[in-house]
């Protein structure tokens, strides 16, 4: 009976096959990997009354995505 594993290692441990899922589980680190990640800048709670500072205040927020590269920008 023939079996084909979907990871596996390559012999001499410089590369390892991932077909299948991986999985990480709370609380697992991961090291090593390039993290180009930038937080956004904090938006604080809206207090807007009407509606044009409802507007302001959510377009302050995606200029902060968009600024961070969390979201393309127009």
């Amino acid at each position: 009976m023939d079996y084909n594993t979907k990871n596996y290692t390559e012999q001499g441990g410089d590369k390892t096959v991932i077909a299948g899922t991986l999985e990480i589980k709370e609380g697992a680190t991961v090291t090593g990997l390039p993290s180009s990640f930038t937080p956004a800048e904090n938006q604080a709670p809206s207090v807007a009354e009407d509606i044009t500072s409802l507007v302001a205040d959510f377009n302050a927020l995606l200029s902060k995505l968009q600024t961070a590269g969390l979201m393309e920008a127009d």
